[in-house]
């Protein structure tokens, strides 16, 4: 798993998101970014993660963020999970792992003591030029906002 450090510039992507419009990278150049990963769509960390961003939205675009949330499902379960919790982010549907591998978070994990591939919970922040400028690992799915804004 070759994750993207600070400094590194995100490669180029193009993924449809969950209304099947084509999002890239280059839609955010001059913008700052945050591009949140989370394992699966509608599941109790991720619904909490996405809700707290959504809750603290317009604070992050106060202080001049734009959001991206990725994971490898559907597109109907992206669009099923925005229209639930009324996300105003896109949700990328990035089946093919394109972003996924881009940045570098599908790899091994461990739960309940077995060891399968899925994506790492982890979340970037993208300068206005397309360079890592920061990397959340350990992302508190319940209060993420205010792990970003900290910085």
């Amino acid at each position: 798993m070759n994750t993207l450090k600070v400094g590194d510039k995100v490669p180029s992507f193009t993924v449809n998101d969950q209304d099947g419009n084509a999002i890239s990278l280059t839609d955010y150049k001059g913008k700052k970014l945050i591009v949140f990963f989370y394992p699966k769509a509608s599941t109790p960390g991720c619904t909490a993660e996405a809700c707290n961003l959504r809750d603290n939205y317009q604070e992050l675009q106060a202080q001049g963020y734009s959001l991206l949330g990725v994971s490898a499902d559907s597109q109907k379960r992206q669009t099923n999970f925005r229209d639930k919790h009324e996300f105003p982010f896109p949700l990328l549907a990035d089946e093919e792992k394109e972003v996924i591998n881009a940045f570098g978070v599908w790899g091994p994990k461990k739960f309940m003591g077995r060891e399968y591939d899925g994506i790492h919970r982890k979340t970037f922040i993208v300068d206005e030029n397309g360079v890592v400028e920061r990397v959340i690992d350990k992302v508190k799915t319940k209060d993420h906002a205010t792990q970003i804004l900290e910085a």
